[in-house]
Order: structure tokens, then C-alpha cells, then sequence
């Protein structure tokens, strides 16, 4: 499988469109958005019955990612472990790679 998610992320989402835009304190951040439509290049996965697609341009930054759901106190959020990223800040959505 080219993407995973952990079981508390597949709780938090049921369709995901995930990207790589350029900016950031590093290069490039990373992009959750939901959308209705994809594009005839989009990777599309079906990962416990979650909708996640990516864009064929974002596929190759995101290939190996594993997407996580993070609770710490009473604050939450999506966390990315990319084995392709080299660098990231301190921000935790932003890399070079």
C-alpha cells in the first residue's frame, strides 16, 4: 500500500483529498481538504472504507505516507510521517524534501 492511515485518523475522516503545496517555513506544506471531484491523474484509495485522493503531482512527495490522528490534552490534529520528507519545522505541516 503506497499511503496509510492509523485507525484514529480513519475515525476523523471519511473523504480527504490530501496534497503538497508549495510555501511553508521549509518549501512545502502539506494540504487536507474535502472535495467531490477528482482529476482523470488523481491517485485514489479506499483505506477502511475512507476516500482519501491525492493529486498525481502531490503522489510523489506523499508516496510511503502514513497519516495519524494526534490527541494531546484537549487539542487534536492530523500529523504526517513522511519517510521522503528531510527536513521540516517546527510547525509540523511544513518540509523540504
Amino acid at each position: 500500500m503506497a499511503l496509510a492511515l492509523t485507525e484514529t485518523a480513519v475515525k476523523q475522516v471519511k473523504e480527504l483529498m490530501m496534497g503538497v503545496k508549495g510555501g511553508g517555513c521549509s518549501g512545502l506544506s502539506y494540504s487536507l481538504e474535502f472535495d467531490n471531484e477528482t482529476g482523470p491523474r488523481d491517485k485514489k484509495f479506499d483505506i477502511d472504507g475512507v476516500q482519501v485522493v491525492v493529486d498525481a503531482k502531490s503522489y510523489l512527495y506523499l508516496n510511503g505516507t502514513t497519516l495519524d490522528y494526534v490527541t494531546q490534552g484537549l487539542t487534536g490534529g492530523f500529523t504526517f510521517v513522511n519517510p521522503q520528507a528531510k527536513s521540516s519545522c517546527g510547525c509540523g505541516t511544513s518540509f523540504s524534501a
